[in-house]
This record gives C-alpha cells, sequence and structure tokens, in this order.
C-alpha cells in the first residue's frame, strides 16, 4: 500500500459541490461514513469502503451502492461515525484528509467535533481540510502556514486556546505578532487581500482553527 495518500471522507453534514470542492476533493482516495455517502453521486466518486453504524442511512441508499464494502459498527459505541472514517483512513496510509460535509448540517455537536478533531490529528502531523462547499476551515497550529482564498473572501481566525504571536498577512485587516485571548472575537470576520498569493499566518504558541468562504465577498 501506498503511503503518504490523499483520503476524503463524506460525512453527514451539508455539501454544495462546485467546482472547488470537485478540484479539492480531485484523485483522492475516498472513505464514506454513515449518511455520508449521499454526497458520492454529486461528486462523482466511489468510496473504497463505507464504514458507520448506518442509523442515518435509508434502504433506499444502501441499495443505489450495492457494492461497495461496508464495515458496520453498533450504535452504542465510543466514536462518531467521522472519527472511525478518520481512522480507516490514517490505517489504509492517509497523510492528507479532507472532510467533506463536516461543518454545517443538522447536529452541531458533530460539526463541533470534526473540527477538534481536526486540529488534534494536525498536531499528530496529519494535513487536514474539512468542508461544506460554502465554508472551508484549515487547523492553525504554531509555525507558519498559508491558505489560498479567492481575494476579498470572507475568513475568521477562531482560537481554542490563547493566541501568542499571531500574524495574518495579505488581509485587509493584517496583524502583527498579535495576543489573542482565548474567547476574544477580535479575530472574526477578516478579508483575503487583494494582491496575489494566499493569505499567510504565523502563530508562536496556541492552537485554533481558520474558517473562510470561498465565495462570499461580503463586508466585515
Amino acid at each position: 500500500m501506498k503511503a503518504a495518500e490523499t483520503f476524503t471522507l463524506l460525512l453527514g453534514g451539508a455539501l454544495a459541490v462546485d467546482d472547488r470542492v470537485r478540484r479539492l476533493v480531485g484523485g483522492s482516495r475516498v472513505i464514506a461514513a454513515d449518511g455520508g455517502m449521499v454526497h458520492a453521486e454529486a461528486l462523482g466518486v466511489s468510496p473504497e469502503v463505507w464504514v458507520g453504524d448506518f442509523d442515518s442511512t435509508d434502504a433506499a441508499l444502501i441499495e443505489r451502492f450495492p457494492d461497495i464494502e461496508r464495515k458496520s459498527f453498533p450504535p452504542a459505541k465510543n466514536a462518531t461515525d467521522g472519527a472511525i472514517a478518520t481512522e480507516e483512513a490514517i490505517a489504509r496510509g492517509a497523510a492528507r484528509i479532507i472532510m467533506a460535509g463536516a461543518l454545517q448540517g443538522e447536529r452541531t455537536d458533530h460539526g463541533l467535533m470534526n473540527l477538534l478533531l481536526a486540529v488534534r490529528l494536525a498536531e499528530a502531523g496529519y494535513d487536514m481540510v474539512l468542508t461544506s462547499g460554502e465554508e472551508e476551515a484549515r487547523p492553525l497550529l504554531p509555525g507558519a502556514s498559508e491558505i489560498d482564498m479567492p481575494a476579498g473572501a470572507l475568513f475568521s481566525v477562531l482560537g481554542i486556546s490563547d493566541l501568542f504571536g499571531l500574524s495574518i498577512e495579505n488581509a485587509v485587516y493584517p496583524l502583527d505578532d498579535f495576543e489573542a485571548p482565548f474567547g476574544l472575537p477580535r479575530t472574526v470576520s477578516n478579508k483575503a487581500g487583494n494582491g496575489d498569493g494566499p493569505v499567510r499566518f504565523g502563530l508562536k504558541s496556541g492552537r485554533g482553527i481558520v474558517i473562510f468562504r470561498p465565495h462570499d465577498f461580503s463586508g466585515v
């Protein structure tokens, strides 16, 4: 089995499929988690395995994909279906994981848990991306990083701890060596700069999440 693979996980939240999402997912291996299989047809992908307790999957959806290997788990378990799909991807050699359908849906707790899980896995060395099509999210950890966003796209930095030494470049509201105590809203609603190149981030200590809206160019 090849190492350093990119995997897309199809999760049960909302997913607006557009060209940006298709480019993000293109060429990756795919795992579906429970009702997230509903996104397979819109993306034009065929998952190599379908995992979960299948409590949010109706019989009609199962009948549409009779040839996909299924791994069933009891509803009374100690992990979400998304976490199970993540473990399956790692076992198959994932280095980069795209969680599609991870952010918006009926369950706020699942969406938040996906974000926290992504941060934990990023700390373990995995490259993590979450998307609903309307929004994308990436963990923010100490060091330098950059994210390609359309010029003028709305984005926020949410600290899940105190953030020290936060810098943001190529943005309408840049920051340099900024301290953001946990819960401070100062880093909400920024916009990608109009210049060429990605938005660049630096962080000395702490951990957070960058959430951006690639099709939202509204005012701040």
